[in-house]
């Protein structure tokens, strides 16, 4: 039995009350994170000023607690199955070029007599990061949430840590580039190392050590571990948006102006990315997790 048969399970797993409604959690926690940035405007500001090499820590820390245990599932073995459902593996391909064309489209031109122009370059550049990195820490659960194929799953996030750790950083540079936006290469380079290779080493040597200890031992490390990558989640969230809280309650417009492509592009690409699999013969079980 292969390593990535042997930590899946064979049966549907069902879906927590925690899981199920993790997005009225994450709007309890955005809608805490602002009144708390409010309230204790001195505490978090503190909190925000504790940085190295501009990487706030306690994020830092948080995102290394996400995804951890999300990595730790990851089989990089599994990536052959891929071979099996090569045209479901499609999100990546489009999503970034999306994201930059609608970026560009709405902020340069259709919002930009509403925007500060000195921060156009800012917001185009935030968008083209935020769509480049292809998700891989709540991809299990959107996937459970959907019915998805688990072992597909597996291949497609072990896919995607691949391609964010040789892939992100040029592509950012190219879509940047093209942009007219500098980002040092050396901020990228330390932040691909900092938040994907390094937790990536790290999970796969634990997953390595737990296996030597039996399949038991690893479902039940799993079964501990895995909810702090949803507190983890769920407490950035907190953090974020209360250093955030002020820019957001003072620049509501913006904040709606800048979402307008977001959620276009997630519309597009994810449709996109379902009708296409669809249309070529694969299944909901995989046509639905490469949407995600």
């Amino acid at each position: 039995m292969s390593v990535a048969s042997s930590s899946l399970p064979k049966e549907p797993v069902a879906i927590s009350f925690f899981e199920r409604y993790l997005t009225l959690w994450v709007a309890l926690c955005i809608v805490a994170g602002i009144a708390l940035g409010q309230m204790l405007p001195g505490l978090f500001q503190a909190i925000g000023g504790l940085e190295v090499a501009q990487v706030n820590i306690p994020v830092g820390l948080l995102i290394w607690v996400m995804i951890i245990p999300m990595l730790v599932k990851i089989d990089f073995g599994a990536l052959g199955q891929v071979r099996q459902h090569w045209r479901g593996i499609i999100n990546w391909a489009v999503k970034p070029f999306s994201m930059a064309l609608l970026g560009w489209f709405f902020i340069r031109h259709v919002f930009a007599g509403f925007l500060p122009a000195a921060e156009l370059d800012s917001y185009v550049a935030g968008l083209i990061l935020l769509a480049a990195a292809p998700c891989t820490a709540m991809v299990f659960v959107w996937s459970k949430l959907t019915d998805g194929d688990p072992y597909f799953t597996l291949s497609q996030v072990a896919l995607n840590d691949l391609i964010m750790i040789f892939g992100f950083a040029p592509l950012v540079g190219l879509l940047l580039g093209m942009s007219s936006i500098t980002v040092p290469w050396a901020t990228l380079l330390i932040s691909v190392a900092l938040y994907i290779v390094v937790p990536v080493i790290l999970a796969q040597v634990l997953r390595r050590v737990l296996l030597r200890r039996g399949d038991g031992v690893f479902a039940a490390v799993m079964a501990r571990i895995g909810p702090w990558s949803i507190a983890a989640l769920l407490a950035m969230l907190v953090l974020l948006f209360s250093f955030q809280g002020k820019a957001i309650l003072e620049q509501p417009l913006i904040i709606a102006m800048l979402a307008v492509p977001i959620l276009i592009q997630v519309l597009f690409n994810s449709g996109l990315a379902y009708w296409l699999n669809r249309a070529v013969g694969e299944k909901h079980s995989v046509a639905c997790p490469s949407a995600l």
